[in-house]
């Protein structure tokens, strides 16, 4: 027999992982025919994009990467923040767009610092005109290009030639058409302009911060000075004031809209409806207001529905209106996320699923056959499954027959959908579902791996009871047969809207994790109390509380461990990254005689020095909860570090700033404790390139290794 495989430092910094160069950006073209999708042939991180006609079966590039798209080193400082934000590793072809309604096939690629266009069966061309071109959008017949440079909002004719000028008041702290650092990184809004369904009108946001305080990063790495100036928003402090216009192409004249009396709020989601009326999702600045106000050509806006919700509103998708005026919306009224069908006026038509399990995404709708398209966890918060149920009501039908974790897209018309899933045991795989005659369509076949052939272990699941005797799930990486039992070291994030045990592959090629494994340490990740996937009274545990329930599930987790054979919960280690970063600290220094070391990575320190969009959502202003923010703050608890401590943070992290770990540090220095710290003077929230992250893995592995 031949030895497992054994992992190295250089595989924990290799990018994508074993079984996971899986297509990205799945769609289909806009005549439901073909699908398509950005993967790369070659197994790296520089992708293309590619077309699979479900008919024949021809699969073909359709866009190869733009020039000066395959390395980062060639990005703009802009392009490099919106890809940070969207924590986006890939290159190349990283976003497309089809024109909906095109007389020919029309493709929009940007790249390289400039836009591309494929029509037709026509090659990849530049679109002249196009140079410095922010978040392009075509227009609905393909016949124009929308972008932001230098703040301003521009259109162009999709043959090139000189942009036209929309707006004019962009300035340092003022844009039109971008989604603000709060909508980008907080509310899942990555774009700032729509347009209308005609393609005669653009609605945009006028975003000004020019009242908000620049906050400085310093490149110290480099040999020029190099500052970057950011308006960072900091919690209970003053957010962007938003203005939302209709500009109209043939005259330019912006109509402003009216929001209400209240500025000081978040625009959530815009779209148009099929009839060329705005509908704007307008969220209050606390999070627990949540107001659909529509738009229709030359009346003032009226509500069309409103929602209030305890502790506060998670958003979800865009508002889906049917053609008949009717609406498909989501809410969480009942604790947990479920299917209503609304009629034109916003009133309740029916609930179309309901029960202690969640809707997690809404896919589309059939208009012409009555079905809507859903992701949930009605088989398990471990699992995904895709389903469909009748506009006319209904039990949904479950539409994923293997176990393990499903992510799917409608295609236009309805007659298609693509099912991309995996589970601990299968890397992922791609198939196209006829939803007419049941066909199957395979678009991706994994890399013919498992875990064992690349030694990798199956991570065990776990139940743990809460305090409460909530149930937690819980993943375990043994190590293998030992004659003494191993150490434990617990992995983690904590924080809200994330959930890391589930049915997938990602969980089992969580390499650190497995070469923990293999060097003899059991590795713990437990979903506490205020996670994601459970329903909002799950979540809402941590109400004004950070840092509290989530460590006593953490120690509970640990307590769980001993009693389990093999394991020794005495040398108790603790990892984790931004959210368990801050978890680390807390854990550390909240339970001393559980957790003896731990690697923070870009932690959150004191709350009061993180954004407004995320903060306030879950803790309040300091103004409104001192208490709340003091007890959270890792800073009033640092006098009680007992274990081993290294810090690991990016000096030009511009979502959790170096700041915190420099405010800890002082902190740590004033009350005498000794700690590690490893800094990484040119890198944000982690590093990303191979090299610093093969460095970065032996600093951390050494150091668990070394104090356990």
């Amino acid at each position: 027999m031949t030895s497992p495989r054994r992992l190295t430092i250089a595989d924990l910094a290799r990018f994508p992982r074993s079984g996971m160069n899986v297509p990205g950006g799945l769609g289909f073209t806009p005549d439901g025919r073909a699908v398509t999708y950005l993967h790369s042939a070659e197994g790296n991180l520089v992708r293309s994009l590619w077309q699979l006609d479900l008919e024949t079966g021809e699969r073909r590039v359709i866009a190869g990467p733009p020039p000066a798209t395959t390395s980062e080193q060639q990005l703009s400082r802009e392009e490099e923040l919106r890809r940070e934000r969207a924590r986006l590793r890939e290159l190349g072809v990283t976003s497309y767009e089809f024109a909906v309604r095109a007389p020919v096939p029309t493709l929009l690629v940007p790249g390289g610092g400039r836009l591309w266009l494929r029509v037709g069966d026509g090659g990849l061309e530049p679109v002249p005109g196009s140079e410095g071109a922010i978040d392009p959008h075509l227009s609905p017949a393909g016949d124009r290009i929308a972008f932001v440079r230098d703040g301003d909002l521009y259109v162009l004719p999709a043959a090139g030639g000189e942009p036209r000028r929309l707006t004019h008041d962009a300035e340092d702290g003022l844009t039109n058409g971008l989604a603000e650092f709060i909508a980008q990184e907080e509310l899942e809004r990555d774009r700032g302009f729509w347009w209308s369904p005609d393609g005669d009108r653009i609605a945009f946001i006028r975003a000004d911060s020019r009242h908000i305080p620049e906050y400085p990063i310093v490149h110290q790495g480099k040999a020029d000075i190099d500052i970057e100036r950011h308006r960072y928003p900091f919690a209970g402090q003053p957010n962007a004031i938003l203005d939302l216009g209709i500009v109209r192409l043939d005259d330019g004249r912006v109509e402003w809209l009216d929001l209400g009396p209240d500025r000081d709020l978040y625009i959530a989601r815009v779209g148009w409806r099929p009839d060329g009326a705005l509908a704007v999702q307008v969220l209050s600045r606390d999070q627990r207001t949540l107001r659909i106000v529509v738009f229709e050509p030359g009346r003032p806006g009226r509500v069309l529905l409103e929602e209030h919700q305890e502790p506060w509103i998670n958003l979800a998708g865009d508002t889906i209106f049917l053609a008949d005026g009717r609406i498909l919306w989501s809410s969480e009224r009942s604790g947990f996320r479920h299917l209503y069908l609304l009629s034109p006026d916003g009133a309740l038509e029916r609930q179309l699923t309901s029960g202690e399990w969640m809707v997690t995404s809404v896919l589309g709708v059939d208009e012409a056959r009555g079905l809507a398209y859903f992701a949930a966890t009605r088989e398990s918060p471990l699992e995904r499954h895709l389903y469909r149920v009748p506009l006319a009501g209904g039990e949904p039908e479950r539409l994923t027959p293997e176990h393990g974790w499903h992510a799917g897209v409608l295609a236009p018309g309805g007659a298609w959908l693509l099912d991309s899933w995996s589970s601990r045991e299968q890397p992922p795989r791609v198939v196209a579902r006829d939803l007419l005659d049941g066909r199957v369509v395979p678009v991706h076949e994994p890399e013919p791996v498992d875990a064992p052939s690349l030694g990798l272990a199956i991570p065990e699941f776990h139940e743990v009871a809460a305090p409460d005797g909530t149930v937690l799930y819980g993943a375990l990486y043994r190590p293998g047969p030992s004659d003494r039992p191993a150490p434990v070291v617990v992995s983690v994030y904590g924080g809200p809207h994330v959930q890391r045990v589930v049915d997938d592959w990602t969980l089992t090629v969580d390499l650190r994790a497995q070469y923990l494994a293999q060097q003899g340490i059991a590795v713990f990740k437990l979903d506490n109390r205020g996670s994601s996937g459970r329903g909002l009274a799950f979540e809402a545990h941590i109400a004004r509380r950070m840092g509290t329930v989530e460590v006593e599930d953490q120690v509970g987790g640990v307590r769980y461990l001993a009693g389990l054979p093999g394991l020794d919960t005495s040398r108790v280690g603790i990892y984790g990254w931004s959210y368990g970063g801050y978890m680390t600290l807390m854990c550390l220094l909240k339970a001393p005689e559980v957790f003896r070391v731990g690697v923070a990575g870009a932690p959150v320190t004191d709350w009061d020095g993180y954004d407004t969009g995320y903060t306030e959502r879950y803790m309040g202003t300091p103004a409104e909860n001192p208490d709340g923010y003091r007890e959270a703050s890792a800073l009033v608890h640092a006098h009680r570090l007992e274990g081993r401590l290294l810090l690991v943070h990016g000096m030009t992290d511009e979502n959790v700033h170096f700041r915190h770990t420099a405010r800890f540090i002082v902190a740590l220095t004033e009350a005498g404790k000794p700690y590690d710290l490893l800094i990484f003077p040119e890198e944000r929230h982690m590093p990303r390139d191979q090299r610093g992250l093969e460095y970065q893995e032996e600093r951390v592995i050494r150091f668990l290794l070394d104090n356990l």
